[in-house]
C-alpha cells in the first residue's frame, strides 16, 4: 500500500500464500483511493503463478520472506509465538531455506539493473551474501537497522 501510494506511477504485485495475509492484505488495499488499481495481490508461494510475461520487466522485488530457524523459533519469546504465525516466521530448518527461494528466483525476474530487497535474521550476513553472489547479484550489501543489527539485504543484478 506505501508503495503504490507514495509512488504514483508504480504498479505493485503482492503475493503471499497465506489466505488470512491476502485478507488483511484486500482490506488495506480497499482503504485507498483510486491507488488501489495498481496494487494487485496473488495467493501464491514466491515466483510461482506469476506469468512469463513479467520475466525480466520487474524493477523492485521487496521480500518479508520467514528467516528463523526451526530452533529460534522455539526459543523466541512467547511475545513472538503467540503473534506472528509460525510458516510466517520460520524459513526452515537453518532459517535461509525461505531467502534462498527469493533469492533464487530473483534473477529471472528482474530487469538489467534492477534490485531485491529483503528482511532478514541479524546472524544471517555471510550466508545472504554468499546466495547473493552465488545466484548473480552484482552487488549484494547489508545494512544494519533495528537495534543496529544486520537486517536488511539488497541486491543488484
Amino acid at each position: 500500500c506505501a508503495l503504490v501510494t507514495e509512488h504514483p506511477t508504480v504498479v505493485v504485485v503482492a503475493v503471499d500464500s497465506s489466505s488470512e495475509a491476502l485478507s488483511l492484505a484486500t482490506e488495506n488495499r480497499a482503504s485507498l483511493g483510486p491507488e488501489r488499481g495498481r496494487l494487485h495481490l496473488l495467493g501464491t508461494k514466491w515466483y510461482a503463478g506469476l506469468g512469463p510475461g513479467i520475466d525480466g520487466k520487474v524493477a523492485l522485488i521487496v521480500s518479508n520472506p520467514p528467516y528463523l530457524s526451526e530452533g529460534e523459533w522455539e526459543a523466541a519469546p512467547p511475545v513472538v509465538r503467540d503473534w506472528d504465525p509460525y510458516g510466517a516466521l520460520v524459513g526452515g530448518p537453518l532459517g535461509t531455506e525461505a531467502i534462498e527461494a527469493v533469492i533464487a528466483g530473483a534473477p529471472r525476474m528482474l530487469a538489467p539493473g534492477g534490485s531485491l530487497i529483503l528482511e532478514i535474521g541479524a546472524s544471517q550476513r555471510e550466508a545472504v551474501v554468499e546466495l547473493g553472489r552465488g545466484h548473480g547479484a552484482a552487488s549484494v550489501a547489508v545494512e544494519r537497522v533495528c537495534a543496529d543489527r544486520d537486517r536488511v539485504a539488497v541486491m543488484q543484478w
